[in-house]
């Protein structure tokens, strides 16, 4: 970096987020990702459980990221050892990247080594919305940095910035809470926008749970947290994507109140079982309840995901509740089931299938020789019930999760 790339970003407090995620999903980003799964996939000839620690914490697998406590109770560590393994774990994943052989030019390319501190950290804020990971903002974005040949000082700085944009942020959300009669009418037709893609079931609803099911990490440092005047009290959540539904149901006309993470849904994932914990539980004034969870947009076609959802909506109606994927995006579940896709893009990816499981090189050739992008891809995967995996990337035709549909 220059000398003059070196001047603090602007104020976090100009920063904003995009209302819709849908031009945020690309095939780079999953590239970046892809690489960082094989890199983590290569700490496991040391340690197992060292690489599930750095894929947990880093959410390489598409699920959200995991808090340090919740990673801690996994493998009954204390907060502080899972810490020294992570960093550890991350300083043998640097020194041994350059010998992998890998496609690091991928972040070269994204982190250009002669940008300046504030489009790098635009860069990096851009995708740590768009991927809910701003739990481990720093983390995330100082590896990519230091992988792109940035140097140690340069990517520290950098990746502190995008943490201080992260905590500006939401000082100035917590400003504008105190004026929401002003947010109001935009809420409620936002609201409204996303009622016709809940899937309601039928009966009457069972009361809403009165406190979160999410203890061992309720508190931890690393969540944001806001005072959200329609229930009365603080309100915890993990990511600007969580908020901006948070903000959004606080405000409607629509909204009686509700209850962030209700409930602590199990599921199994390959034969090892699992815990998800929806984001809310909300109550509308017509007396129905919806359990919704916050899924990005670029990531509701992953088998964790699908797996996690269709745990979460028998949940959901076993209660009565209504349930609801939020995307971040006009887009949901349901346009993406109907998405119009170039008939011979299917049939390429259904050949392809044919031949057995399919892996990162054929469809970054296919990318390359089509018009193939992310969302197009998403969509074939939901509509043909297909099983993408990522870290390490992999499609196949047979999958064991139940479909979102």
């Amino acid at each position: 970096m220059t000398a003059d790339a070196q001047a603090a970003p602007e104020t976090g407090a100009d920063l904003e987020f995009a209302d819709d995620l849908e031009t945020d999903v690309s095939f780079g980003l999953e590239e970046i990702n892809e690489v960082l799964a094989e890199l983590i996939e290569g700490q496991a000839e040391r340690s197992r459980r060292d690489a599930d620690i750095l894929g947990l914490r880093l959410g390489v697998s598409g699920a959200r990221p995991e808090t340090l406590a919740h990673i801690g109770a996994r493998y009954d560590l204390a907060r502080d050892r899972v810490r020294q393994l992570h960093t550890r774990s991350v300083g043998q994943m640097l020194r041994e990247a350059p010998l992998t052989g890998l496609r690091l030019a991928a972040f070269t390319r994204r982190y250009p080594l002669d940008a300046r501190d504030p489009a790098l950290t635009r860069a990096l804020l851009v995708e740590t919305y768009a991927t809910e990971t701003d739990l481990v903002g720093n983390e995330l974005s100082y590896l990519k940095l230091r992988l792109a040949g940035h140097a140690p000082e340069d990517a520290k700085r950098v990746a502190g910035y995008v943490m201080q944009r992260i905590m500006a942020w939401q000082k100035k959300t917590n400003r504008r809470l105190a004026k929401l009669h002003d947010a109001g009418p935009l809420a409620t037709s936002q609201v409204n926008s996303f009622m016709g893609q809940i899937d309601w079931p039928q009966g009457k609803p069972a009361a809403l749970p009165l406190r979160s099911a999410r203890t061992v990490d309720g508190d931890d440092d690393g969540r944001g947290r806001f005072y959200l005047d329609k229930v009365g009290r603080d309100v915890r959540f993990d990511s600007a994507l969580q908020a901006r539904l948070l903000q959004t149901l606080n405000a409607s006309e629509l909204v009686d109140t509700f209850q962030e993470h209700p409930s602590a849904v199990g599921f199994e994932l390959d034969g090892a079982e699992q815990v998800t914990y929806p984001v809310i539980a909300a109550r509308f004034t017509d007396g129905r309840v919806a359990l919704i969870d916050v899924q990005p947009l670029g990531h509701v076609g992953f088998h964790v995901n699908r797996a996690a959802s269709a745990a979460a909506r028998a949940h959901a109606h076993s209660n009565g509740w209504g349930w609801l994927v939020w995307t971040g995006s006009h887009i949901g579940i349901p346009e993406l089931l109907h998405r119009k896709v170039n008939p011979r893009i299917e049939q390429r990816l259904q050949e392809l299938l044919d031949r057995g499981p399919v892996f990162w090189p054929a469809i970054r050739q296919l990318r390359d020789e089509t018009d193939l992008d992310l969302l197009d891809f998403t969509a074939l995967v939901l509509r043909n019930d297909w099983r993408w995996d990522r870290a390490p990337f992999l499609l196949r035709a047979d999958n064991t999760a139940a479909s979102t549909d």
